[in-house]
């Protein structure tokens, strides 16, 4: 299972670089703008220059509007910024089929400028809340887009957590859909320590945390912390190390 990590400003970029051992994936975002919501290009463009060279950056676009030709040209920024991991909350897809439509185009254009650059689509636990199509719709949604990965995240930043929306066996139940179509699974949401049990278990490929590794646990007035960092790492090989030999892990 691979760590993303969220910093919202160069700054807390470099946080992350005191922190490079124990993370996979720097992922740029600003949540200010939303749960998925897009920093500026030219911070993508720091972040990807501060950041050691062997570590991905991921870039969200945001939480996107039906707008498939506006969203193929903010994905179409984000790559040439320097991401390689392309992620699009389908915050305004109603219907399975216009999420196919602004995903297909995102992959024309991120693929068209980087083949090798991966493509998220991004969905929301807590759909129900704000009209956007059902979780369970995402891994055929990127499947059928040509998408490469499909994730799960939640729209309001209210407290609440993924399982809350999404129970556990569901969650696994989007993880097997997504593998079966032959993409990555992520899974982010308020994710903490205790999560990485079930995450593990399931076979959850990419697991996006902030909040865990911020300061006071507040992914809003909270500051990435190198320490957290390391600390949540240890605990997710831990649990990669125990489900290995099937053994439980005791939280």
């Amino acid at each position: 299972m691979l760590l993303l990590i969220s910093p919202d400003s160069v700054e807390e970029a470099l946080d992350c670089v005191k922190a490079a051992e124990h993370l996979d994936i720097v992922d740029v975002k600003k949540p200010d703008e939303g749960s998925l919501g897009a920093n500026f290009p030219w911070v993508i463009r720091e972040i990807r220059h501060a950041v050691p060279a062997d570590k991905p950056v991921s870039a969200t676009v945001g939480d996107v509007p039906y707008k498939p030709g506006t969203v193929a040209q903010a994905a179409l920024g984000a790559v040439v910024s320097g991401a390689t991991y392309i992620k699009v909350g389908l915050y305004g897809c109603t219907t399975p089929d216009q999420g196919i439509e602004v995903m297909r185009a995102v992959v024309r254009a991120v693929k068209d400028h980087r083949p090798d650059a991966l493509v998220v689509a991004s969905g929301y636990a807590d759909a129900y809340r704000i009209g956007c199509v059902n979780p369970l719709a995402l891994p055929d949604i990127a499947a059928r887009s040509g998408a490469d990965a499909a994730m799960l995240d939640t729209a309001i930043k209210d407290g609440t957590r993924l399982f809350d929306h999404v129970p556990p066996e569901v969650c696994a139940e989007f993880v097997r859909l997504a593998h079966a179509s032959g993409l990555l699974a992520a899974l982010a949401g308020s994710i903490t320590q205790a999560d990485l049990g079930p995450l593990t278990r399931m076979g959850t490929d990419i697991v996006g945390v902030r909040g865990a590794v911020c300061e006071g646990g507040d992914r809003n007035t909270g500051r990435i912390q190198p320490h957290l960092v390391a600390a949540f790492r240890a605990e997710m090989d831990r649990h990669a190390r125990e489900h290995a030999v099937g053994v439980p892990a005791v939280n």
